[in-house]
């Protein structure tokens, strides 16, 4: 019963915070509240992981209707997954935002849990499947040889952000977009220690781009 006296005291501080949050931003933003009621056109789709410590709109310094936001567990992006999948054709197609980034973070709990052998239990072991995956190609190109836990993890987040940004630059949607407007796709990993984001090369030629539109375009 305490603990869950602990939990109920829990969301009413944030409930009460809230009421803080509307009161100070009216004072200092007074039409910002009033133009999120009226519509939303973020320049920015972020693919980020759900971990708690990486609030998107609150380590970017940005305010409501910035951002528009999909996250999960570890920032896994698959073609197959009709959530992540939606939320990218409603970005570009009628957002019309100019920026998606896929990003990862350090300390990540969803890469840990894919770097061991163990079962999670659920549906996580399904879900992680994709970075266990790229563990594996890891494994094989000897990537981790003579690294720690801690640096081993910090490859395979990399891995993972590179292997997001593949996967949405072959999105048909967005291929449509970057070709017509320019949409540019980035790599980041945000430092849960020192809040601080890294952007990763994940550049393309304009010949590799003409290559994903000749395979990878339809319609």
């Amino acid at each position: 019963m305490a603990s869950e006296g602990k939990k109920e005291d829990a969301f009413h501080t944030l409930l009460a915070q809230n009421k803080t949050f509307a009161s100070k931003t009216s004072q200092e933003n007074p039409d910002l509240l009033a133009r999120c009621a009226k519509g939303q056109a973020p320049p920015l789709l972020w693919l980020g992981c759900s971990d708690s410590r990486c609030p998107e709109t609150t380590l970017l310094a940005a305010a409501p209707g910035d951002v528009f936001v999909h996250r999960n567990i570890a920032n896994v992006l698959t073609p197959h997954d009709m959530s992540s999948q939606s939320v990218i054709y409603y970005a570009v197609n009628y957002l019309k935002v100019s920026h998606i980034v896929v990003a990862g973070h350090t300390s990540c709990g969803g890469v840990a849990a894919a770097l061991g052998n163990g079962l999670v239990g659920g549906t996580m072991d399904a879900w992680l499947m994709p970075v266990r995956e790229l563990r594996s190609e890891l494994l094989a190109q000897g990537a981790f040889e003579g690294k720690d836990d801690k640096e081993k993890g910090l490859i395979l987040v990399e891995a993972n952000v590179r292997k997001g940004v593949d996967v949405v630059r072959k999105n048909p949607e967005v291929l449509k977009n970057m070709e017509s407007r320019g949409v540019t796709v980035h790599g980041v990993v945000y430092d849960v220690g020192t809040g601080e984001i890294r952007e990763l090369e994940t550049g393309e030629e304009e010949v590799d781009l003409k290559k994903r539109l000749d395979n990878f375009k339809v319609g």
